[in-house]
C-alpha cells in the first residue's frame, strides 16, 4: 500500500487516491460509484466475513477503513442501487455478488475459482538501478509474449521457462543484447481472463487483450514458487524482472488495454466495474451501450471516472513497477470525446503527455479502432509516437505484391514515390513538428503473419481457431513466391530468404523507430495462421532450434541493427526543410540506377524499380555521417551507376541483401550489377 502523496497535482481532483492507501485512520479503501445508493467493504476475516459499511462523499467517492486491511488480507465489495440512472444507463446492482476493486494491485482466487482482490506488500529493493532512458531515435523494439518468448528456451531452466523470471533469465537477456534491441514491449501482463465465447468452445486468450484488472499482474506469468507465494510474490517476481533487464540497459515497455474491460457485453460477467457503475461504459443519450472496439464494452475516457483510472493506472506502473514505455491498444478509442468523436486533441491524451509522473515513459499509440472514423494513423498530438500500419503495407507492397505482379503480369502496380517517403520517416503521414520519430516501424506484430510466412504464405490458415478461417486479416499484402506453404524447391526458398532480408533491411534502414516481433529475427512460423490469439502452444511460441538457415538470417539481423545504431544518418530525430540545415535532420538526395538525380516522372513510373538514396546527418550531438541505400526492387537484374556528388571519394559496402557480398570499395561513379531484389547498405567517405 502507498500513502498518498500531498505533492500530487492530481489531488485537487476529486476522484484522487482512489483504491487502498494507508493515511492517518490506517488502512482506507476509497472507490468511485456515482450511481449506487450502498457500497460495502467485505473482507475475508476467516472462518466469517467482516463487512464495513463505506462512506459516499457528494463526488460519488465511497470510503471505508479497516485494520485488517494488511498483505495477503482479501476483500472485495458489493453495492446496491437502482438498476437505470436518470440518463438511463444500466447498472446491474445486486448486493449479492461479490466485486473486485478497480484499483487492486493483487488478485487471488478462492477455491472455488472465484477472483477475489488482495492486499500486497508494495516494498521492493530496487538496488539503486535506474531507467535506462534509451533516447528514441536509438530506441529498437522487440515485441514479444512473455509465455511465449521463454516457453522453449533450452537455456531457461525449466521451471522458469514462460514466465517473468524466464524472461530475465541470464541467458534471455544476453540473447537480447546481443541482438542489439533496446526495449522489451510485452503482449498484456494486466491480469486478464478468458471470455466466454472462447471458454465455451474450449480456447484461451493467449495474447491477453481481456483485462481483468489494470493494476495486477498477470498470475499465469510468474513462476510456480511466486504463484504459491501469492500476489506479493507476483509483484516482486515482476519487478525483478525490471530491474534485471534495466542493469543490462533494456527498457520494458506494456501494451496497455484500456479501450474496453473483460466485462464484455451487457450480458458479460459482471466483475467490477458494471457492477459498481454502468458509466463506466460508454452509452450514447438514450442510454445504450456504444461499442468501439468489437470487444462488447468500450470504457468511457471521456468522463472523470474512466480517464482518471487510466491516469492513475499508467502512474502506478511507470512508478512503482518502473515501466519505461506504453503501447495503447486501440487508441482511437482513448481520443473519443463525449460525442464519440476522435481529436487529437483530446484532453486525456495531452493529459497522459503532461502528467508529471509519466515524463520520460514512452507513449505508443495503435491509432485505430473499429467505430466511425476509426483510423487515425498520423492524427495523434505531439509526445505521442504511433504504430505506422502505412510503412507496413509499403514495404510489403513493394518486396512482395509489386514483385507478385511482375511476375504474374509483368509490370509492378506502384512506383517508387510511396515507398521512398516511408524509407525516409514518413512525412507525407508525420506533421513536421512532430517528426519521423512519431512512426513505429514493423513489417510484422503480433496480429497477423509472422516474417517467415509473410513470405511463404499467399492465404490465411486459421481453421484451428475454430471458425472456419473467418476470422483474421484477408488483405495480408504476403506472397508465397510459387508454392503455399512448406517446399522443398530451392528457387522458392531462395526467394523466399531475399525478401525476408530485404523487408528486414527496410525496418531498420528506415528513419522512424524500428519494431521487431520476436522469433522474425530466427523464421519463426506459424503455419499460415494469421491470428493465434487463443494458441498458447507451439504455434505461437518462439522455436529455439536453429538451423543453418535461421542462423544466418539471426546474423543478418544482428548486423542490421548494428549498422543502424552505427549509422545516425539512419535514424533523424527532426524532419529537414529545403535549404536549411536542420540539427539531428538528415539531408537526402534520390538518384535512379543510372546516378542521375530522380524526375517528377520517375517516382510514379511503375516500370522504374530501382532507387538509391543519399543520405547526410546534421549532426548535434553525433559526428557527422553519411550512407548510401541502394533499392532494387525486380527480379530482373540491372545495372546500377554509383551517384558522383561532391565531396564523396569513395562508397564502402556495408552489407547486402543479395547473394555476392564485395566490401572492395567504390568510386562514385562506378558501375555494377544487381541481381534480383535487393538492398545494399554503403557508407560515404
Amino acid at each position: 500500500m502507498l500513502a498518498p502523496r500531498p505533492d500530487d497535482p492530481l489531488r485537487a481532483d476529486p476522484l484522487h487516491d482512489l483504491g487502498l492507501r494507508v493515511g492517518e485512520n490506517g488502512p482506507t479503501l476509497r472507490v468511485w460509484s456515482g450511481a449506487a445508493t450502498g457500497v460495502d467493504l467485505v473482507i475475508d476475516d476467516a472462518p466469517q466475513e467482516r463487512v464495513v459499511p463505506m462512506i459516499r462523499d457528494p463526488h460519488g467517492v465511497w470510503t471505508g477503513s479497516d485494520p485488517r486491511l494488511v498483505p495477503g488480507r482479501r476483500y472485495w465489495l458489493r453495492a446496491d442501487g437502482e438498476p437505470v440512472s436518470d440518463d438511463g444507463v444500466k447498472t446491474p446492482f445486486d448486493p449479492t455478488v461479490d466485486l473486485l476493486d478497480p484499483y487492486g494491485r493483487g488478485l487471488g482466487k478462492t477455491g472455488r475459482g472465484e477472483w477475489r482482490s488482495v492486499v500486497i506488500d508494495e516494498s521492493f529493493d530496487w538496488g539503486g538501478v535506474a531507467k535506462p532512458a534509451v533516447p528514441l531515435d536509438h530506441t529498437v523494439v522487440y515485441e514479444a509474449h512473455v509465455r511465449g518468448l521463454t516457453r522453449l528456451s533450452p537455456t531457461v531452466p525449466e521451471d522458469l521457462r514462460g514466465t517473468y523470471a524466464g524472461l530475465a533469465h541470464e541467458s534471455t537477456i544476453a540473447y537480447l543484447n546481443d541482438l542489439g534491441v533496446t526495449a522489451v514491449q510485452l503482449l498484456p501482463v494486466h491480469q486478464h481472463i478468458d471470455e466466454q465465447r472462447l471458454v465455451a468452445q474450449g480456447f484461451e486468450n493467449y495474447w491477453g487483450y481481456n483485462t481483468l484488472s489494470y493494476f495486477a499482474p498477470h498470475a499465469a506469468y510468474a513462476s510456480r514458487d511466486a504463484q504459491l507465494g501469492g500476489p506479493s510474490a507476483i509483484a516482486r517476481e515482476f519487478k525483478g524482472m525490471v530491474r534485471l533487464l534495466h542493469a543490462a540497459g533494456i527498457e520494458v515497455w506494456l501494451d496497455v488495454v484500456y479501450n474496453h474491460t473483460a466485462e464484455e457485453g451487457e450480458e458479460g460477467p459482471v466483475t467490477s466495474f458494471r457492477g459498481l457503475d454502468g458509466s463506466y461504459y460508454r452509452h450514447d443519450a438514450t442510454g445504450a451501450p456504444i461499442d468501439v472496439t468489437g470487444c462488447g464494452n468500450t470504457l468511457d475516457t471521456s468522463l472523470p471516472a474512466g480517464a482518471r483510472l487510466v491516469l492513475d493506472s499508467l502512474r502506478y506502473w511507470a512508478t512503482e513497477m518502473q515501466i519505461d514505455g506504453f503501447r495503447f491498444d486501440l487508441a482511437a478509442t482513448l481520443g473519443r470525446g463525449p460525442d464519440a468523436v476522435f481529436s487529437g486533441a483530446d484532453p486525456l491524451l495531452a493529459a497522459i503527455r503532461d502528467d508529471d509522473a509519466l515524463q520520460g515513459v514512452k507513449l505508443i499509440a495503435e491509432p485505430w479502432d473499429v467505430g466511425l472514423g476509426g483510423w487515425q494513423t498520423g492524427n495523434f498530438p505531439e509526445g505521442w509516437s504511433e504504430w505506422n500500419d502505412r510503412f507496413r503495407n509499403r514495404a510489403r507492397d513493394f518486396w512482395l505484391r509489386d514483385v507478385a505482379d511482375a511476375r504474374h503480369h509483368g509490370r509492378a502496380s506502384n512506383g517508387l514515390g510511396s515507398f521512398a517517403s516511408k524509407l525516409s520517416g514518413s512525412s507525407n503521414i508525420y506533421s513536421h513538428e512532430r517528426g519521423p520519430l512519431s512512426g513505429v516501424n514493423f513489417i510484422t506484430a503480433h496480429d497477423g503473419f509472422t516474417l517467415a510466412d509473410v513470405v511463404a504464405y499467399d492465404h490465411k490458415h486459421n481453421l484451428r481457431n475454430g471458425e472456419e478461417n473467418r476470422d483474421g486479416a484477408d488483405d495480408n499484402r504476403s506472397f508465397n513466391h510459387g508454392a503455399e506453404g512448406p517446399t522443398d524447391n530451392p528457387w522458392i526458398l531462395d526467394a523466399r530468404r531475399r525478401a525476408s532480408r530485404n523487408l528486414l533491411a527496410t525496418l531498420f534502414l528506415s528513419a522512424g523507430v524500428p519494431m521487431l516481433t520476436a522469433g522474425d529475427e530466427i523464421g519463426r512460423t506459424q503455419r499460415g495462421n494469421n491470428n493465434s490469439y487463443c494458441s498458447d502452444d507451439e504455434i505461437s511460441w518462439v522455436d529455439w532450434q536453429l538451423d543453418d538457415e535461421r542462423e544466418a538470417l539471426l546474423a543478418d539481423t544482428k548486423a542490421l541493427i548494428r549498422l543502424r545504431r552505427e549509422n545516425p544518418a539512419l535514424r533523424p530525430v527532426r524532419f529537414g526543410s529545403p535549404g536549411l540545415a536542420t540539427l539531428s535532420a538528415t539531408a537526402m538526395s534520390w538518384f535512379d540506377a543510372s546516378g542521375r538525380y530522380m524526375s517528377p516522372e520517375d517516382w510514379n513510373d511503375p516500370d522504374k524499380r530501382t532507387l538509391q538514396y543519399l543520405a547526410a546527418s546534421t549532426p548535434e550531438v553525433e559526428e557527422f555521417n553519411r550512407v548510401l541505400v541502394v533499392v532494387h526492387g525486380s527480379e530482373t537484374a540491372t545495372t546500377v551507376t554509383l551517384p558522383v556528388e561532391t565531396g564523396i571519394e569513395a562508397y564502402e559496402a556495408l552489407w547486402t541483401s543479395g547473394d555476392v557480398f564485395d566490401p572492395t570499395p567504390a568510386a562514385p561513379g562506378s558501375v555494377y550489377e544487381l541481381r534480383g531484389p535487393t538492398v545494399t547498405l554503403w557508407r560515404v567517405r
